[in-house]
């Protein structure tokens, strides 16, 4: 199967900040006022991930748990011993690739020991999240981030998603016609072609892929042309050009398209997102 992680990945730009590196005893908080989920990599030790529905789930060493979105919940660590702990913010701008972490499961946990392509890079996470060296921060981002594809990885390896892109990208025959969407998002697409890609009769194709994507195959092209169209405009493409890009004739149409899908032109959505970041810079 073609690269998609690298392709979602690519396009909404999935960011992690680490906020905490060190050994955690005792109780601490989370909860979702900031609207950003939270990656956790355990070194050593254990905790308890204490869930707003009551529940109580024990994770040994060395792990990672993953929350793709905005959740209140609290880990336990013993008093004694603690746990040694990296902790980062994710955050996702782009409407689809929130999207996306919404499909996810509300917490992952993947035993790190089962992972062993990743090992090299936890070492070089821990070593640099415990060090001094210059350029420590940005450092321990990146590695936060790549220890993200991992977990994307997994999800799709294993077959974990059975509903939305993700789980349209675990079936073999729907992840054709998803990754033909996703490479030239400006062609034309008829559901004929679309069905054609997929091995699957018309039919077959549109209710399987509305079934498990969530979405119509047409559907779902158009809100990945507008969410492709918000990346570009984000980064200072015009609309113009951004137009012909996304499959859109003219920027009078991609306006159309815009405004059905956002409940704005694109100008103005532009504008609302630069105020947002604005304020976010100003606290």
């Amino acid at each position: 199967m073609e690269d998609e992680i690298d392709t979602l990945l690519t396009r909404f730009e999935l960011k992690a900040r680490v906020f905490f590196s060190g050994q955690l005893c005792g109780l601490a908080q989370f909860d979702d006022g900031q609207g950003v989920g939270h990656l956790h990599v355990m070194r050593q030790g254990q905790l308890d991930v204490l869930l707003p529905d009551g529940s109580v789930r024990p994770v040994s060493a060395p792990a990672a748990l993953f929350f793709p979105r905005a959740t209140p919940y609290r880990l336990r660590a013993p008093d004694v011993g603690g746990t040694d702990l990296i902790c980062a913010s994710v955050a996702c701008d782009a409407p689809l690739g929130q999207h996306m972490m919404a499909e996810l499961p509300s917490m992952l946990v993947v035993p790190l020991e089962e992972q062993p392509g990743l090992q090299m890079s936890l070492q070089l996470l821990f070593d640099e999240a415990f060090s001094k060296r210059q350029g420590r921060a940005a450092a321990v981002d990146r590695l936060s981030e790549l220890v993200l594809i991992h977990l994307l990885r997994e999800v799709l390896g294993q077959g974990q998603l059975k509903v939305g892109v993700l789980g349209g990208l675990a079936d073999p025959r729907l992840a054709r016609a998803l990754h033909a969407i996703h490479a030239d998002a400006a062609k034309p697409w008829t559901l004929e072609q679309l069905a054609i890609v997929a091995g699957m009769s018309r039919a077959r194709f549109a209710a399987q892929f509305t079934q498990v994507v969530g979405q119509a195959p047409g559907e779902y092209l158009s809100s990945w042309r507008i969410g492709l169209a918000q990346s570009l405009l984000s980064k200072g493409r015009q609309v113009k050009h951004v137009a012909d890009e996304v499959g859109y004739g003219s920027a009078s149409a991609l306006t159309r398209a815009f405004v059905l899908k956002t409940g704005m032109a694109p100008t103005d959505w532009l504008a609302g997102r630069r105020a947002g970041v604005h304020a976010s810079l100003s606290r």
